[in-house]
């Protein structure tokens, strides 16, 4: 993981509120019977709707986390699923205290 990475992909309002959602997805989307949505993520379908965009515009943006290892994917079917790599966010995290 990149810090530059990591701060571009932070830059964005949409990006970042995406985390945000995902630091507690069942608070922020709805959940399916059976599914632990910080196991397994979110769908790509839940976040366009809550993004109010377009699912290219939305998959850029989760792209741009991904790249910068903020966040992990999972394939359950036909569907991309989301989800914070918290091991990624707090090594960003002691980067920070440690060296700005």
């Amino acid at each position: 993981m990149e810090p530059i990475e990591v701060f571009k992909a932070l830059s964005n309002e949409s990006r970042l509120q995406i985390l945000q959602w995902l630091k507690e997805p069942e608070r922020h989307f709805i959940t399916y019977e059976g599914v632990d949505m910080r196991e397994k993520g979110v769908c790509v379908n839940q976040i366009t709707q809550k993004l109010k965009m377009t699912q290219s515009t939305a998959s850029q943006y989760l792209s741009i986390l991904l790249r910068a290892g903020l966040i992990k994917t999972e394939r359950i079917g036909k569907y991309t699923c989301y989800k914070r790599d918290e091991d990624a966010i707090s090594k960003i995290a002691d980067f920070i205290k440690k060296e700005i």
